[in-house]
C-alpha cells in the first residue's frame, strides 16, 4: 500500500505526526476507494491524540496560504488545498463510542486506533494505512476489508445487530454502498437490517433522505430499492412507494406490479441521466396508481387520472421526506402530471394542435419529459417496444417542427390582461380571463397565428360577440 501514500501531502502529515508524537493513519473511504481503483482526494486522518493539533502543524508545514478550519465541538479540523487536484483533509482524534437505546448520538471517549476501527460501519471502511515512519504505507486491516472488496460484500466489523441498533442510519448506508458499488450485503448483516428496521424511526428525516438520494443517484438504483423493500425499510421511510408493490388478479385479468415497473423505469432513465430530480420524477410518475386502481369487467384494470392525483401528491411527499419545496418540486410535479401526454400522442395521429399544447405546458422541460416517457416503456414485448420508440421519434420530430414554426416553448399569449381591460374599459373581472383564455386556445388550436395583430383582431371580434364595446381611443397600433 506504500505507493498510495507516496504523494507529498502524506509525507508532510507523517513528519508532523512524528514531531508532536501522535501516531496518524489514513482511514475509511480513501483507503477503500484506492483499493477499488477509484480516484479520491477526500482523506480522513485518524490521530492517536489531537486531530486539531496535528492539522495546525500540517498547515504550518505546508505554507502560509494553507488554512485550517477547526470544529471544536466535534474535535475535528479540515484543510483544503489545491495541487493537481482539489484535496480535502479531515483530522480527528481516535475515539471509541457507546450509545443509548433512544438516540444515535454516541457518547464519545478518546481511544486507540483499534477502538476507532471497531466503531466503523463496515469492514470496507475500517481499513487504515499507517503514516508512522517505521511502518509507513502498511495496510492495517483487522476485519479483512480488502477480502470483502474482492468478494464484493458489505459486512459489519462487529456484531451487526449491535452495529445497526447503535446507529440505525448504517442500515441505509449498507444499502447505499451495495447500490453504488454493486456489492452484495452479507447474509448475517442483511438479516440484522431486517431485525432492526424499526430502529430507523429514531433517525432524522433529513439524514434518511440524504442516503435515499445517494441510492437514487447510484448507477442502477433498482438494486437499492429492492434491498430497501426486502429489508422492510421502504415501508417505514417511504410508504407511498411501498404501496405500489403487488399484483391483483380478477376474472383472470391482472395488472403489472407497479413497484417493479417503477424501478425499471428508474433504471432505464438512469442509464441516460444523472439528474436527481428527473430520477425523482421517474420514482413518482405512477405513485397514485394504488389510489386510482379500478376494475372494469369489460376493459380490466384502470388507473384513470393517476397522473393528476400523482402531481397533487408530490408536495406532501416532498414535505414528509424533507425534500426542497421549491422549483425542483414544481419540476417533478409537472413531469408527473404530463407523463402520459407524449404516450397518448404516440398512439394517435400527431396533430400540430396537440404538439402546441404540449410545448406550451412543458416549456423548457419538454426534453426531460420525453426522456421520462421513453424510459416508461418497460414491456417485454420487443415489437411493442420497437413500435413505441418509433412513434416517439415521430413525436420528437414534430416537436422540433412546431417549435421552429410557432415558438411556443415558455410561451405567453401576445395579448395581455391589461390590453383587454384598456380596450374594453374593463376592471379585473371574469370576462377578462375568458377573453385571454379564448385567445390562448385559438392560438394553440391553430385558428389564430401567434401574432399580436391577428390576436388583437380576434379579441375585438370576440368582445363584440360578448356585447363588449371597444374603446375607440385604444387601438392595436
Amino acid at each position: 500500500m506504500k505507493k498510495f501514500v507516496e504523494k507529498p501531502v502524506f509525507k508532510v502529515i507523517s513528519e508532523a505526526a512524528a514531531e508532536i508524537g501522535a501516531p496518524a493513519y489514513v482511514v475509511g473511504g480513501y483507503v477503500r476507494d484506492i483499493i477499488l481503483g477509484r480516484e479520491s482526494h477526500d482523506v480522513d486522518v485518524v490521530v492517536v491524540g489531537s486531530g486539531i493539533e496535528l492539522a495546525k502543524r500540517v498547515a504550518a508545514k505546508m505554507g502560509d496560504n494553507v488554512k485550517v478550519n477547526i470544529f471544536k465541538n466535534f474535535g475535528t479540523a479540515m484543510i483544503k488545498f489545491s495541487g493537481m487536484s482539489e484535496w480535502e483533509l479531515e483530522f480527528v482524534g481516535a475515539r471509541k463510542e457507546s450509545y443509548r437505546s433512544d438516540s444515535r448520538k454516541p457518547i464519545v471517549e478518546d481511544g486507540t486506533l483499534e477502538d476507532d476501527q471497531n466503531r466503523r460501519d463496515f469492514t470496507i471502511n475500517a481499513m487504515a494505512i499507517s503514516l508512522q515512519k517505521e511502518e509507513y504505507g502498511t495496510l492495517l486491516d483487522p476485519f479483512d476489508g480488502r477480502g470483502d472488496i474482492e468478494r464484493r460484500i458489505i459486512r459489519t466489523p462487529l456484531a451487526p445487530d449491535i452495529t445497526f441498533s447503535d446507529d440505525p442510519l448504517r442500515m441505509m448506508r449498507a444499502i447505499r454502498f451495495a447500490a453504488q458499488l454493486d456489492f452484495n450485503i452479507f447474509k448475517e448483516t442483511f438479516e440484522a437490517i431486517k431485525n432492526n428496521a424499526g430502529r430507523i424511526k429514531i433517525v432524522s428525516k433529513e439524514r434518511i433522505t440524504d442516503e435515499l438520494n445517494k441510492i437514487i443517484l447510484a448507477p442502477k438504483p433498482s438494486v437499492g430499492f429492492r434491498l430497501l423493500d426486502e429489508s422492510g425499510l421502504l415501508n417505514i421511510i417511504f410508504p407511498q412507494m411501498s404501496k405500489l408493490k403487488g399484483v391483483e388478479i380478477r376474472d383472470g385479468k391482472a395488472h403489472k406490479d407497479n413497484f417493479y415497473h417503477t424501478i425499471k423505469v428508474l433504471d432505464n432513465l438512469s442509464s441516460n441521466t444523472d439528474d436527481l430530480w428527473l430520477r425523482w420524477a421517474a420514482i413518482l410518475h405512477d405513485i397514485a396508481k394504488p389510489a386510482t386502481k379500478r376494475y372494469d369487467p369489460e376493459t380490466g384494470w384502470t388507473f384513470h387520472g393517476h397522473e393528476f392525483l400523482g402531481a397533487k401528491m408530490v408536495p406532501s411527499i416532498f414535505r414528509s421526506l424533507k425534500l426542497p419545496l421549491n422549483d425542483k418540486m414544481k419540476y417533478v410535479q409537472k413531469l408527473v402530471r404530463l407523463h402520459l401526454r407524449p404516450i397518448i400522442l404516440s398512439e394517435s395521429h400527431v396533430t400540430d394542435s396537440a404538439i402546441r399544447r404540449l410545448l406550451f405546458e412543458a416549456g423548457d422541460d419538454i426534453d426531460d419529459l420525453m426522456s421520462l416517457c421513453e424510459a416508461d416503456i418497460t414491456s417485454k414485448n420487443k415489437e411493442k417496444v420497437k413500435k413505441f420508440l418509433a412513434n416517439f421519434k415521430l413525436v420528437r420530430k414534430k416537436l422540433v417542427e412546431v417549435e421552429e414554426k410557432d415558438k411556443l416553448r415558455n410561451w405567453q399569449p401576445p395579448i395581455s390582461g391589461e390590453t383587454i381591460m384598456k380596450t374594453f374599459n374593463l376592471k379585473p373581472c371574469k370576462e377578462v380571463g375568458d377573453i385571454k383564455n379564448a385567445i390562448r386556445e385559438a392560438i394553440l388550436d391553430g385558428k389564430v397565428r401567434n401574432d399580436y395583430d391577428e390576436a388583437f383582431k380576434f379579441m375585438i371580434e370576440l368582445g363584440n360577440k360578448m356585447g363588449l364595446k371597444a374603446n375607440s381611443n385604444y387601438t392595436n397600433s
